[in-house]
């Protein structure tokens, strides 16, 4: 997909020293040991490719924990390997478990969770399971939620019918399937960022499915963001190919998609050993995976990331725009980043202080809410019982 030329013979190289470093075994990347968080401990040391061969430039500037974030209070604790979130239009919060497929609702006033309902055929294998959601832009008369999750077979985007009215655990009826045949991984990468982009098409991230080709086969769903139609699921005639959903590709795996106040879209993306990456997402185009991680592709046609992060700073899951940055969520680097859309340097705050750290969601004029991840079994949940839990933040 517009792609230039064929690729260099350091980006050969590279391919092969990816290839070689990556094989460490299923289960073993983003989600799992230690790619976003997992076996590998927290600022431990990684093997990486060949350095001659990635051509690593200069890593970002990391500005010490200081300002700009008061942690305003702890909306709701005691939550089971939380995953995607959306505020509800009253204020509440929808939030879902990972592993165990359900949705809760968070009464924001009190903390209360409720169950609202299960997704029917999750199945929680690694890193798949109930993963993002998002409100229909007309939820407050239509009442419909978009939940991306891993069955047995595939990933699958469907909709559902949200009635707050209902018995507990009984207020999610099934509408239909949106999307379905996107490759799962049996234990890895398999996307899951979910969200509605300001032109009310539907977004959704996937992974690789742990088959790096796919990401560079415009055939596959795989490594993609996708843009689909959400009232029929079919590509809006305006996609980069108006039969495929194929929004962007060569994509390891995406979990955050945000947009900005000028409606670009930017995605949050785990690399492999050498670098992390926050991208600016243009409509075909190509991200490089698996023949480039990091910068360096521009030469061979792909498009380079604007931030890069060392695996052990980042590991970025959730994204969200709020008062003129980007905010990204570090599992493995257990920090929230802030990238000011300006010329000013990243800066991380709440290193270490409350773990892992997944969803992050703009809220109001100057908040954000984020969600903490001990529980899905990559954590060390607190004794407390308190993990995990859904934080609210003041930013400046």
């Amino acid at each position: 997909m517009r792609r230039r030329g064929g690729p260099s013979l350091l980006a050969a190289v590279t391919a092969v020293s990816l290839a070689v470093a990556g094989c460490s075994g299923s289960g073993t990347d983003d989600d799992g040991g230690g790619r976003d968080g997992g076996a590998t401990a927290p600022g431990s040391a990684r093997e990486s490719p060949d350095p001659e061969a990635t051509a690593a430039p200069e890593e970002p500037t990391v500005a010490p924990d200081e300002g700009a974030v008061e942690v305003v209070e702890t909306v709701a604790e005691g939550l089971d390997s939380p995953w995607g979130l959306v505020p509800l239009p009253d204020g509440d919060l929808l939030v879902g478990s990972r592993d165990g497929g359900t949705v809760h609702r968070i009464a924001v006033d009190s903390g209360e969770v409720s169950e609202v309902g299960e997704v029917p055929g999750v199945t929680p294998d690694g890193e798949g399971g109930l993963l993002g959601l998002a409100l229909d832009p007309d939820f407050a008369s239509n009442g419909l939620l978009f939940a991306y999750h891993t069955t047995a077979d595939d990933n699958r985007i469907t909709a559902f019918r949200y009635d707050a009215s209902a018995a507990p655990g009984q207020g999610l009826a099934p509408d239909r399937d949106v999307l379905t045949g996107i490759p799962r991984g049996e234990f890895i990468h398999n996307g899951g960022g979910l969200a509605f982009g300001p032109d009310g098409m539907l977004y959704a991230s996937t992974g690789d499915a742990d088959d790096r080709g796919r990401a560079q086969d415009q055939d596959s769903l795989s490594g993609k963001i996708l843009r689909i139609d959400p009232a029929t699921g079919e590509p809006p005639a305006d996609n980069p190919d108006p039969d495929s959903p194929v929004y962007s590709s060569g994509h390891r795996n995406v979990q955050g998609l945000a947009w900005d106040a000028e409606g670009r879209l930017w995605a949050s993306e785990f690399g492999q050993d050498t670098w992390d990456e926050l991208n600016r997402v243009e409509p075909g185009g190509n991200y490089g995976w698996p023949l480039h991680e990091g910068p360096g592709g521009e030469a061979d046609g792909f498009t380079d990331p604007v931030r890069w992060w060392p695996p052990a700073e980042a590991s970025p899951s959730g994204l969200a725009f709020q008062g003129g940055s980007l905010w990204l969520a570090g599992l493995r680097g257990e920090r929230l980043w802030r990238v000011p859309l300006s010329d000013a340097e990243p800066e991380s705050f709440l290193t270490g202080e409350f773990g892992r750290l997944r969803a992050v969601r703009a809220v109001g004029d100057d908040e954000l809410l984020l969600v903490t991840n001990e529980t899905d079994t990559r954590g060390t949940p607190a004794p407390s019982g308190r993990d995990d839990r859904v934080l609210r933040l003041r930013v400046r």
